[in-house]
């Protein structure tokens, strides 16, 4: 039977949701979560998981009572993911949940990863406390797909972007910048989201990027980990993301004590090794920004969740082309799911099915 859910449930669960969207982006590998703490009709006191180390939803909001001076006791904890009932970075959250005297907690849904997986439900049950579960579920789950991808596949979701001019051309005779201000905007916005940024050794060569959140605040979650395909170890030793400081990791086929050492696949590295490795570091989600050579391998195995398409009004002259169409996207199983514009930028979205594309949120 399903659920009844009151008006003023959904309004709380929305307003967790609402919440943990302020985390998206600095608390990975957690995912980003929302707590409302209700009494009679009234919102006491609100939380999220802000960045990481730092205090869960659950403890948040408990502290946002405190801090009002307003008591928790026989109160009602909306969340939107399952509280955790482990010690990792800071005390279990049911716990937390249990001093603070609520009387009920509204789930909206289960944790996917195996430490918690029903175990935090049990325990609030066990203690005499009442659980509902499952309001705004599937957006719940749309919010958090980077873990839910990784708890379940423990691969990261992979997002390939990609900008070109009007004709398909990525490096033409008119170098520099063609994208609008809006698109450049997006793509750090992007990469605040992702926990990886990956590129081929021609991308390193050619423009020699720094491949990091500038144009944006960082917040506190700290650069992303860049990451960078180059079978031969053909990579400048003066180039930029070997030498500022931020996180680099190299990855060849080569016998060398440099980077990491991958097995050879189709046309370079092995991504499916290259994804495993990447899960198993905790990196859940990956943005392969270029070029031409990476975007095609990607596409060709099948690897990419979903893609950005930028195509810029601008005219870079003769050279190499981008190599994606509809036609290639759609026979590795993505969707057009939808087409805006940012400036002067023509934009498509594109996602596996299966995948809810958080429209609304991305990037």
């Amino acid at each position: 039977m399903a659920e009844a859910w009151s008006d003023f449930d959904v309004a709380c669960m929305r307003r967790a949701l609402e919440l943990a969207e302020r985390g998206r982006g600095q608390v990975s590998p957690n995912p980003p979560v929302g707590c409302v703490l209700a009494n009679d009709g009234v919102i006491l006191s609100e939380g999220w998981h802000d960045h990481l180390g730092d205090l869960h939803a659950e403890q948040a909001a408990i502290a946002d009572a405190e801090a009002k001076s307003v008591a928790t006791e026989g109160c009602v904890a909306y969340v939107t993911l399952e509280p955790c009932n482990h010690f990792g970075r800071t005390p279990p959250c049911t716990q937390a949940l249990l001093w603070a005297g609520v009387e009920e907690v509204v789930v909206a849904a289960r944790d996917p990863n195996p430490t918690v997986r029903g175990k935090g439900i049990q325990v609030l049950l066990d203690a005499g406390i009442q659980v509902r579960e499952g309001l705004l579920e599937s957006e719940a789950q749309r919010q958090m797909q980077p873990f839910m991808h990784w708890c379940e596949c423990k691969q990261p979701l992979v997002t390939l972007k990609a900008a070109m001019d009007v004709n398909g051309v990525v490096d033409g005779e008119n170098p520099g910048r063609f994208t609008s201000e809006e698109s450049l905007d997006a793509a750090h916005r992007l990469r605040r989201h992702c926990d990886a940024i990956l590129v081929g050794v021609n991308t390193i060569i050619r423009d020699n990027p720094s491949l990091n959140i500038r144009r944006i605040p960082l917040g506190k979650s700290g650069q992303p980990l860049r990451v960078v395909l180059d079978r031969t170890l053909r990579i400048p030793t003066e180039a930029t993301v070997l030498n500022d400081g931020g996180e680099t990791i190299v990855v060849h086929t080569q016998q060398s004590d440099r980077g990491v050492i991958l097995p050879s696949g189709t046309g370079g590295v092995d991504l499916s090794a290259l994804l495993e490795h990447l899960g198993d570091i905790g990196i859940q989600e990956l943005l392969v920004e270029g070029g031409p050579v990476v975007w095609a391998q990607f596409i060709e195995e099948g690897l990419v969740d979903r893609a950005i398409i930028i195509q810029s009004p601008n005219e870079l002259g003769e050279g190499p082309r981008s190599g994606i169409s509809d036609s290639k996207l759609s026979e590795v199983g993505l969707s057009l799911v939808e087409q805006t514009q940012w400036g002067e930028d023509s934009v498509q979205f594109w996602s596996r099915p299966e995948l809810s594309w958080p429209a609304d949120l991305w990037p």
